[in-house]
């Protein structure tokens, strides 16, 4: 009988919850299938939130994250917690953009990885965020993130 990479899973099908920081929250991995394949993975998180450090209002995001995995896969419902857990954690945009892919790349070891955190207006100036670690596989295909820049209301 094959080896279950799913099996030290925690978070997938249990009651887990976020983390208050995102330092204590968990992320979790699984054996990728197909390592000796480069290929492409992409999450959208089109309601990223956390709180501005020097008024405590929130900031709002959305962040695309595409990897071309390693030995390891991030398990999606661990990596939706540990967006969560920045709900309440209080930094500025580039912090919050560059921590969750410096993470990532050290946790995860893909052999790939870029974030672009496409931030809504704070104070009438949108701000975007972009990271890249580790080099793209040759002939990996690579689409558009597909967020439009801010344009307001036209």
């Amino acid at each position: 009988m094959a080896e279950n990479i799913y099996s030290d899973l925690g978070a997938l099908g249990g009651d887990a919850k976020a983390a208050s920081r995102p330092e204590d929250a968990v992320l979790e991995y699984v054996q990728n299938p197909r390592p000796t394949s480069d290929y492409l993975v992409r999450f959208v998180c089109p309601e990223f939130t956390s709180l501005c450090p020097v008024t405590g209002q929130p900031d709002f995001a959305h962040l695309v994250l595409d990897y071309a995995p390693g030995d390891r896969l991030v398990e999606s419902k661990s990596l939706k917690l540990f967006f969560q857990a920045f709900r309440n954690h209080a930094a500025f945009h580039e912090d919050c953009t560059v921590g969750i892919a410096e993470r990532l790349f050290q946790e995860m070891a893909p052999k790939w990885l870029r974030l672009g955190g496409y931030w809504y207006p704070r104070g009438g100036i949108p701000i975007d965020v972009f990271i890249q670690k580790g080099a793209c596989p040759e002939g990996l295909w690579v689409p558009e993130q597909g967020v439009q820049p801010y344009r307001g209301r036209g």
